[in-house]
């Protein structure tokens, strides 16, 4: 990418975002929910030698994410990555037919509409960027294919988490389609140890956000509306 390359990571404070974020080789503003910890994630990037800076930022909130964007329109003008990371797991594990139309509802509030609220935001400053990428975190139980092929196991079954992360699929196919000057695919991390599972994944944070930072760092014939983890393309 060019000189300053300025990406914006949502959910940055800690595990998979902090190390996307710490990945990247750009300069990256920390999104968080808490301005504090965004504040302690940004220094401790910056004392890694990352060029960060705090965002506070709750992606459920109409004016927290319009003053994110105009953070940007002030000091940079333009924006060339966007991480949609932040998400939530709900109540887990939750079959569908142990879920209510709230706790669904919180889920899809801050995985999904919080990706469409803050993506729409900054449109207008990653239209003035070059070479614009957009990531959007999902996960290999969002695919409808692995979830229905015999022998193919991902646990308890989930009617709130898991068809959320398949709708932003659905979301981040549509936002492809539309905006053809924007390279915009989903990232499956893999099964990785966070608080969103209780630290029960296999691998590290590192390691997943290796494919969200290739995916941001994408060449120009890179692909685009499409779904990859660490080994390639993976089945909607």
């Amino acid at each position: 990418m060019s000189e300053q390359t300025i990406a914006l990571v949502t959910g940055a404070n800690k595990g998979i975002g902090y190390e996307i974020a710490a990945g990247l080789g750009m300069t990256v503003g920390v999104g968080a929910r808490d301005a504090g910890r965004g504040e302690e994630a940004a220094e401790k990037l910056r004392a890694n030698g990352v060029d960060a800076f705090a965002v506070p930022l709750d992606v459920t909130d109409d004016e927290s994410v319009k003053a994110a964007a105009a953070l940007f329109e002030e000091r940079f003008g333009r924006l060339d990555v966007l991480v949609n990371n932040a998400a939530i797991a709900g109540v887990w594990p939750a079959a569908p037919s142990a879920a209510t139309p709230e706790s669904l509802l919180e889920v899809l509030e801050t995985n999904v509409v919080g990706v469409l609220r803050v993506t729409n935001a900054v449109l207008p400053l990653l239209g003035r960027s070059a070479r614009p990428r957009i990531v959007n975190l999902s996960s290999h139980l969002a695919s409808l294919t692995l979830q229905t092929t015999p022998g193919v196991e991902f646990g308890e079954v989930n009617g709130t988490y898991t068809p959320a992360k398949t709708f932003l699929n659905a979301l981040t196919v549509q936002y492809a389609k539309e905006l053809t000057n924007i390279k915009i695919n989903a990232a499956c991390p893999g099964y990785v140890a966070t608080d969103l599972n209780g630290f029960q994944g296999r691998d590290t944070p590192a390691e997943g956000a290796r494919v969200a930072i290739r995916l941001a760092t994408l060449p120009d014939d890179g692909p685009t509306g499409g779904l990859f983890d660490h080994s390639g393309p993976v089945p909607w």
